[in-house]
């Protein structure tokens, strides 16, 4: 299907350099907008480096009787918010402008810094460690295990990277690619100084998402949900990943609004393996058969290279009294999930715009 992409010159200077401009930045987006609009915000726990106050934004764009909702996530994954507000600030100006129109009946409901200790602390979890996108589980009931992860555990933790990247490909080789990848990245419960945990509790991000779905109706609505994430696959590439199963009407829709380029990890064609707990879950439970959400992935650098520089980030994380290590590594974990390259920041621009409006056309007709 055709889409209309706004004509705009693309300013990369709304990628910002720490969460506390992000945030400042954002709301001066939103300050210039004439449209009805409705913002709420929600306080985190903690305190960001300088002592800042944490808050995941959220506006309401449009009529809130609207029957169709665009939904755009930033900073599911706390230091992926740079990109997250950058998308967002991007779209606030030029709805704005008026080089997006919002269409009868449909509103856009833009959700900021969704884990903002991660975003502040330029980490992917919250401050007990929790993966967001792993965090979407029955906590009532026996938690998933993933026993390749706890097989892993004291590998992941070695101080020598070249042991750990040789124990790694001797895995690879026994039990095959997509095994390791499960096995580190699908998701864990039982080690909360480890990657991918999944938390013993709803995260702040997970209980933001469930009021906004009651204090909206979004159950009640068409969705149209573009959860924004980096560094998983080709460079400067924005992937659409779609984890609705592969018969349900979720991929169908996302098929029809997005094209063939949509990937799903189920079927092996994406490049993400399947995981436990992700915040699509959430979404998942309350969409009707003309929704879907999708994961929109903007690559980086290889998956051996975010293992790694996850990886030495839970391992100081995990150490004590370490604070300038930690701040010092955080820049190696902002190259990794933002690297500061204006050609990887226009396709990053580029490619948002093209599947939101995407979105918009897509509800239009469903």
């Amino acid at each position: 299907m055709s889409s209309s992409l706004p004509v705009a010159a693309f300013d990369t200077d709304v990628f910002p350099a720490s969460y506390a401009v992000g945030r400042q930045r954002w709301h001066t987006a939103l300050s210039e907008l004439s449209c009805s609009k409705k913002h709420m915000p929600y306080r985190c726990a903690g305190a960001g480096p300088e002592g800042e106050e944490l808050f995941t934004d959220t506006v309401w764009l449009g009529s809130e009787d609207a029957s169709k909702v665009v939904v755009l996530i930033g900073g599911t994954h706390g230091i992926e918010g740079f990109a997250g507000t950058a998308v967002e600030i991007d779209h606030l100006r030029l709805i704005a402008a008026g080089h997006i129109n919002i269409p009868t009946d449909t509103a856009v409901l833009m959700i900021h810094a969704l884990t903002p200790w991660g975003y502040a602390w330029q980490r992917r979890c919250d401050a007990d460690g929790v993966d967001l996108n792993r965090n979407i589980v029955d906590f009532s009931k026996p938690l998933p295990r993933n026993p390749g992860y706890e097989s892993l555990r004291s590998i992941l933790f070695l101080s020598d990277a070249g042991q750990r990247r040789a124990a790694f490909a001797d895995w690879e080789r026994k039990y095959g690619r997509e095994s390791l990848e499960s096995a580190i990245s699908a998701g864990q419960y039982v080690d909360a100084s480890g990657p991918f945990y999944g938390g013993q509790a709803p995260a702040h991000g997970r209980r933001v998402v469930e009021d906004l779905i009651d204090k909206y109706g979004l159950q009640q609505r068409d969705l149209a949900v573009i959860d924004l994430h980096t560094g998983l696959g080709s460079y400067g590439y924005g992937e659409i990943i779609c984890d609705h199963e592969p018969n349900s009407s979720g991929t169908s829709v996302a098929r029809r609004w997005y094209g063939d380029s949509v990937a799903l990890p189920a079927l092996g064609t994406s490049s993400s393996v399947p995981k436990i707990g992700l915040l699509d879950y959430a979404w998942h439970a309350v969409m009707n058969e003309r929704s879907c959400y999708i994961t929109l992935e903007f690559g980086t650098f290889k998956t051996d290279q975010l293992f790694e520089v996850l990886l030495l980030d839970h391992q100081l994380w995990a150490q004590p009294d370490n604070r300038q290590a930690r701040l010092e590594h955080a820049r190696r974990m902002r190259r990794h999930f933002c690297p500061d390259d204006q050609a990887w920041k226009e396709m990053v621009l580029f490619r948002a715009r093209q599947v939101f409006s995407q979105a918009l056309q897509g509800l239009s007709v469903s």
